[in-house]
């Protein structure tokens, strides 16, 4: 008797269309996602040093190279929320590292709210041109930027 139920419970759902989605289903939170919007600046010495450890740890570990990131500067904000307040805010940056080859290259980040560790603080995406070895962000880190 309750598998002739289930059974006839399902044909019903299978021959439902499928509605919009309730709020329920659009946010766990019911008012929308509560962004602030408070992002470090593009100068923070802290997004600098997130990006120059994990530079270190992913040349090293990843592509067995003794590279690293010995000069950080000329930071400047491309964009601040380009697609517009409903989005999750991020902040477009670029600047120019020295590597430890001597050379100069271009870093292009984004600084994005509640994109670190399991959404508590800020994160950071970034793309070192000429070192995006696994074309993540090609062409030339341009998928890095707005």
């Amino acid at each position: 008797m309750v598998a002739r139920l289930a059974a006839l419970m399902l044909a019903v759902l299978a021959a439902t269309p499928a509605g919009a989605a309730s709020l329920l289903e659009k946010n766990f939170w019911l008012s929308g996602p509560n962004y602030d919007g408070d992002l470090p600046a593009c100068h923070d010495p802290g997004v600098a040093d997130k990006i120059v450890s994990r530079f270190a740890t992913k040349e090293s570990e990843y592509w067995h190279s003794s590279l690293t990131i010995q000069l950080f500067d000329r930071q400047r904000e491309i964009a601040y929320r380009p697609w517009g307040a409903s989005y999750i805010p991020r902040r477009f940056c670029t600047a120019r590292v020295m590597t430890s080859d001597g050379r100069y290259r271009r870093v292009s980040y984004a600084i994005g709210e509640d994109l670190g560790i399991i959404g508590a603080t800020w994160g950071v995406e970034w793309c070192v041109a000429g070192l995006d070895r696994n074309l993540a962000y090609a062409p030339a880190c341009k998928m890095a930027q707005p």
